[in-house]
């Protein structure tokens, strides 16, 4: 993902080996295992969260850093991982990025005896920051695989490959939940983790025998700099979000947060100009953007990630905290949505190719606001029937404006910024998620707090307000502390319920106003053998 061009160095002749070693077929299997792990661990995380907090102490604001730190980790470095696989061998990084993913998640595992040896340090905090670098390495991996896969197969072949590559991606996707349901059920949430062991293994073995090396002809440079100021500001605007319920919207502190974001932010929009001028090669060209489809490509992929990561961050704690189900059939709730993704992904591509994105892109926010109204409307006691119709839609909804994004943004670039066009892609949706893990997990607070004590009504009057704050800690994960009464924690049931509603029904609103956005894009180039960048 090179602002350079980035054309893989084909084997000179004698080079050339026969045997398993360059095998496409298993450069595929071998390049799956080690994506397998990334998807398998995004899904996963939601279903464990419930178990983390409780054996942790998390608070709402540690979760949610759980997943944000993760993201933003992704989001900001996988435009600069693909530049240093063009610089240092595309098989290289991916075995490191495949190699760090497995160590740091065994890391996560034993974030508590971490925590004990390293002064300062909290389990939860050990947690965050393995997670952060979790991501690094995610990123690491994830860009280098498809350079692998494009330098594996002939052109004639590549479609091929990559429709293989989107239904081992959909069925990892749709394994996560019942995976981290039966570990965590049956073992701890350590294990959700672990597992990323034997796996990783496995990749890194068939990895140095199965794949052939490709890095670009003309050398990528890194802008590090682009990098820092793009990482801090994202930081600063994401703690801002997720600290400013605690600290107050118009306290210094948060104000202050404010600020620096504003300063990063238009220090690293001088500093790519100004290298862009110069004939550097920033890490996101400013150029890209002038073109509107792709602009608002972007800003697509980031809303509908915002809507679906925001509001799906909840669900975890709703299926096992407030409607008392176990992990695994938490984890069989979600599965119409990720098991729907599977047939929704080349239905959308049919209907992208037929209809065009502006209709179909459309169409499919506003499935995607019907099904998060839908969700708006769940009650304590919702049946799988209930659940899961909005969960099967979501998936039809999301499908067309995740494939449809992905075709403006890289379609639409110059021939030679195809790739950082698709690191733009992937950075934006990761963005999008973060972002909406933050404002929604603020807004879900919000309404707790205002609400919980009409629920309790008179009984409020006679809680100490330290016990009150307590109980609306608790009410974010849908649970209350045990030992106290029934009303009570009837009380705290409705109150997540009432966050809840309000998270989805500002969802459905973030869908409605995309969908209108979508009449200003067109469809991209075709490019024959150009594949599809999958977050």
């Amino acid at each position: 993902m090179a602002n350079a061009k980035a054309v893989d160095v084909p084997p000179s002749p004698g080079s050339v080996k026969t045997g398993a070693e360059g095998n496409p077929w298993l450069v595929l299997l071998a390049v799956s295992l080690g994506v397998i792990m990334v998807m398998l661990d995004g899904t996963v995380v939601g279903i464990a969260n419930p178990s983390i907090q409780m054996d942790l102490k998390a608070s709402l604001s540690d979760l949610q850093w759980v997943t944000s730190g993760y993201l933003l980790a992704l989001a900001v470095f996988l435009i600069t991982a693909g530049k240093l696989g063009d610089l240092f061998g595309h098989k290289r990084v991916f075995l490191i990025g495949v190699g760090g993913f497995a160590l740091s998640s065994v890391g996560i595992g034993f974030s508590a005896e971490l925590a004990d040896v390293i002064p300062g340090v909290t389990p939860v905090g050990a947690l965050i920051g393995l997670r952060v670098l979790q991501g690094l390495f995610g990123a690491l991996l994830q860009p280098a695989a498809l350079a692998l896969l494009r330098s594996a197969f002939p052109g004639e072949k590549l479609n091929q490959a990559m429709g293989a590559w989107g239904a081992i991606i959909g069925l990892s996707s749709a394994a996560g939940p019942i995976v981290g349901g039966v570990l965590v059920e049956q073992a701890s949430w350590q294990t959700v983790f672990f597992i990323n062991a034997p796996v990783g293994v496995v990749a890194l073995i068939m990895g140095i025998l199965l794949i052939k090396d490709s890095r670009a002809q003309t050398m990528a440079r890194i802008d590090w700099l682009g990098v820092l100021l793009l990482s801090g500001a994202m930081f600063a605007l994401v703690w801002t979000i997720i600290k400013a319920p605690e600290w107050g919207w118009g306290d210094s502190t948060t104000l202050t947060f404010v600020a620096g974001f504003a300063v990063l932010v238009g220090a690293f929009i001088f500093w790519q100009s100004k290298a862009e001028k110069l004939g550097r090669q920033p890490l996101v060209p400013l150029s890209l953007f002038r073109n509107v489809s792709i602009s608002i490509g972007t800003v697509l992929m980031m809303m509908v990630a915002f809507a679906m990561f925001g509001a799906m961050f909840f669900l975890g704690f709703f299926f096992q905290g407030v409607h008392g189900l176990s992990p695994l059939e938490a984890g069989l709730r979600m599965l119409p949505m990720s098991a729907g993704m599977i047939f929704a992904s080349p239905l959308a591509g049919m209907a992208l190719g037929r209809f065009g994105p502006k209709i179909t892109m459309a169409a499919g926010l506003l499935v995607t606001a019907f099904s998060m109204f839908l969700m708006s409307r769940l009650s304590i006691d919702a049946s799988f029937i209930e659940s899961g119709i909005p969960f099967l839609l979501l998936a039809f909804g999301m499908s067309p404006v995740f494939v449809g994004a992905t075709e403006i943004i890289v379609g639409n670039a110059p021939a030679g910024l195809t790739g950082v066009a698709g690191g733009v892609q992937q950075s934006a949706m990761q963005v999008g998620g973060a972002l909406g893990t933050a404002v929604l997990g603020a807004v879900m607070a919000a309404q707790i707090s205002a609400t919980l004590p009409g629920h309790l009504g008179p009984a409020a009057q006679e809680i100490p307000a330290a016990q009150l704050a307590g109980l609306e800690k608790a009410a974010a994960f849908g649970t209350a502390p045990p030992g106290l009464g029934q009303p009570i924690v009837d009380a705290v049931h409705n109150s997540f319920m009432d966050g809840m509603s309000v998270a989805f029904l500002v969802s459905t609103g973030i869908a409605v106003l995309t969908a209108a956005l979508t009449l200003f894009v067109k469809a991209g180039r075709k490019t024959e053998g150009q594949p599809v960048h999958m977050g």
